[in-house]
């Protein structure tokens, strides 16, 4: 089967894990901490925090900036639940936003404006499939409503942009993202006091961590604001630490392929959409293809699939989502819901070549053809 995304994990990775384990410190020791210094000077960053996932990053950025009951944030629906479930999980409430176009599926800065009232307080822009939103018009928006612009930068790191939009950015580390440690995150906040802040939150609320007890010779510790236990531990930051030497060159790789699939695509598929077509600083995590409007995307993924390519869908709109539907009946986002209903995300990882690209556009074709023929038939 010709997998949706797949790591590269090696030998390299093996003697990491391998060396944590001759030390025997097995959390939060200096792994983690040469961790967090190589990614925020991959991103142009003086510091990052690093974490057990980007749920955890998300909600350690929106604890430390006191968000909460009666704030508004505002965040697209076209993405993983957590985007959302984290302004839930400081009491403040989520604000579904509509996409720009079928083209751009990135959160309509328009109608994010139009959205804002007195209690918006924060912006969670999410780069979708890897693809930046326009800086200067997000950042122009935040000063005019007086917004915090958080990144949830889950598809996209080892972009310098990265980081740089606003308070705060969190990064994934999942086993299907363009670097990993199986789980992890990472946060990197422009304001150390900031950062700080989330350092701590991140154990307990605790003054210092076991290491730094040792270090000092002093085994007292002081707890001095609520915190959570989202630790990064050495086995993980290891892996962490090899991925991150090859990410710059996964990343191009993935640039390559995806221009190998729009040109492969635009032969094989002329009705199909390819978002984002039109250049922009990205990571190309996935490759999202829009249908046909009239497409039976279920006949189409079980068609790859006994080509021995699996697919996916990126994503089921959250606001559609039982809880979320439930708590917000009413809201209405057409160009999302559209999008959801017609996107099918191919296989796009470094281990791919030309030839496995070539694969999968021309079985997506066939299976498109196959399709419009049973259509005239019927």
């Amino acid at each position: 089967m010709l997998l949706v995304g797949e790591p590269i994990l090696g030998d390299e990775e093996k003697n990491a894990l391998c060396d944590v384990i001759d030390s025997n410190w097995l959390t939060m020791g200096d792994r983690v901490r040469a961790f967090e210094e190589a990614f925020a000077q991959a991103h142009g960053a003086e510091d990052s925090v690093a974490v057990n996932s980007c749920t955890a990053a998300l909600h350690l950025i929106l604890h430390a900036l006191g968000l909460g009951p009666g704030d508004e944030v505002l965040v697209p629906a076209l993405t993983f639940v957590a985007t959302a479930n984290s302004v839930l999980y400081v009491g403040a409430t989520p604000v579904f936003v509509d996409i720009q176009s079928p083209d751009v599926p990135l959160m309509s800065l328009a109608e994010a404006e139009a959205r804002c009232t007195p209690r918006t307080k924060a912006v969670i822009l999410v780069h979708f499939a890897g693809y930046l939103p326009d800086r200067g018009a997000w950042q122009a928006l935040a000063r005019r409503r007086n917004l915090m612009l958080i990144e949830d930068a889950a598809h996209a790191p080892g972009l310098r942009e990265v980081g740089t939009y606003g308070v705060a950015a969190a990064f994934s580390f999942y086993g299907n993202k363009n670097m990993t440690t199986g789980e992890g995150g990472a946060v990197i906040a422009r304001d150390g006091a900031l950062l700080a802040q989330i350092r701590q939150a991140r154990g307990h609320g605790m003054t210092s961590g076991t290491r730094q007890r040792l270090d000092a010779r002093t085994p007292t510790y002081d707890v001095t604001m609520i915190g959570f236990n989202y630790r990064l531990d050495e086995l993980r930051a290891a892996i962490g630490l090899v991925q991150l030497r090859h990410l710059a060159h996964w990343n191009e790789a993935r640039r390559a392929l995806t221009a190998e699939y729009r040109r492969r695509l635009a032969a094989h598929c002329p009705d199909l959409t390819v978002p984002f077509s039109q250049p922009r600083p990205t990571t190309c995590h996935i490759m999202p293809v829009l249908l046909p409007a009239d497409a039976d995307r279920q006949a189409v993924i079980d068609h790859l699939r006994a080509d021995g390519i699996q697919t996916t869908i990126h994503y089921s709109p959250v606001h559609r989502m039982t809880l979320y539907s439930s708590l917000w009946p009413d809201v209405s986002l057409p160009r999302t819901e559209d999008f959801a209903r017609r996107e099918l995300t191919l296989p796009l990882h470094p281990r791919m070549d030309a030839q496995a690209v070539e694969t999968v556009a021309a079985s997506l074709g066939a299976a498109l053809r196959n399709h419009a023929s049973a259509e005239a038939v019927a």
